[in-house]
């Protein structure tokens, strides 16, 4: 490769990360008023894909803040380099699970609009559990939701459109639905178009009563010292229960007396990878998350952290 295909090849696919908002580091729920340095209606978009409809949507209404929430970095770069190139300053981005968002980030009654444009269907009946807009969701939903706020849904796929239908009962919404030509002009609805569909299918939830769902909390997660640590007997065991806790790698070093465990845990729809530090200070050993992995502190989280000490532990006990 010569040197210009590689500084072609260096350069990203964004043009500035002004738009986005590295969810992990700020505190929970999220004061959106000084995100955007600014209070308006706050809008959000699930799963904005390259971005070209939620830019649209904020050149139109200046007036609004809008949110994006996506779960591919791709989509993420893609959008990023939209927002820069029109000169938007209303727009912010995440690379979050929806569910993890209206869960955590939104108060309740704080959002005026809520749309999915084409959402992956998941037609395979062992796949459902991956639909969006299921019962619950809708219910959280409606908790985010001002009075009288709104949730448009925009499909291609019919069965989708009558599993949706069918999670809506006591969900504090009022449903509407029909059949719409092609007009949001989205990669997937060209797409659909092209091979044929020109029919497409828009639910719109009105919110009519206010279901009360608190934002989740996060916790305190505590650290512990012990008193021994043997790197060599280190054996961590996974736990499948309310969390999923599976432990990966290990690394130690002796010259900083210093072991590093690799965790991966899954409570819910939030799934965490980072590092547990066991390090020497001042004759006992700290266990905490490594310096530099934004946590969200979950009860998953504080498990890990346990399973670290009775790890730690289990030798020194045994001698």
């Amino acid at each position: 490769m010569c040197l210009k295909e590689q500084v072609i090849s260096m350069q990203p696919r964004y043009l500035s990360l002004k738009s986005f908002l590295p969810w992990k580091q700020v505190s929970h729920p999220i004061d959106w008023t000084a995100q955007f340095g600014r209070a308006a209606p706050l809008e959000v978009e699930i799963g904005f894909g390259n971005g070209a409809f939620l830019v649209r949507q904020a050149q139109m209404y200046p007036e609004r803040n809008f949110i994006g929430l996506e779960l591919e970095w791709a989509s993420v770069q893609r959008a990023l380099r939209r927002i820069a190139q029109a000169n938007v300053h209303n727009v912010r981005l995440l690379q979050v699970d929806a569910r993890t968002a209206f869960e955590r980030f939104f108060l309740p009654q704080s959002l005026t609009y809520v749309y999915s444009l084409f959402p992956c269907p998941w037609p395979k009946k062992r796949h459902a559990k991956h639909r969006l807009f299921s019962h619950p969701f809708l219910q959280l939903l409606n908790s985010r939701l001002v009075p009288e706020g709104e949730v448009q849904i925009v499909t291609d796929h019919y069965p989708y459109l009558q599993w949706v239908l069918e999670q809506v009962s006591d969900t504090g919404f009022a449903v509407h639905w029909k059949q719409i030509p092609p007009r949001f002009d989205t990669k997937y609805e060209r797409k659909w178009y092209e091979q044929g569909q020109e029919q497409f299918y828009e639910l719109r939830l009105h919110k009519i009563t206010h279901l009360d769902i608190p934002v989740k909390e996060e916790i305190r997660v505590e650290t512990y010292w012990v008193e021994c640590f043997d790197p060599d007997r280190f054996q961590p065991v996974n736990e499948r229960q309310a969390a999923t806790v599976e432990f990966k790698e290990f690394l130690y070093d002796p010259k900083r007396l210093k072991g590093m465990v690799r965790v991966v845990v899954a409570e819910e729809n939030l799934v965490q990878s980072f590092w547990i530090e066991i390090v020497q200070r001042e004759g006992r050993w700290q266990i905490r998350p490594a310096r530099g992995c934004d946590v969200v502190p979950t009860l998953g989280v504080q498990r890990a952290l346990d399973l670290v000490r009775d790890a730690a532990l289990r030798p020194c006990a045994s001698e």
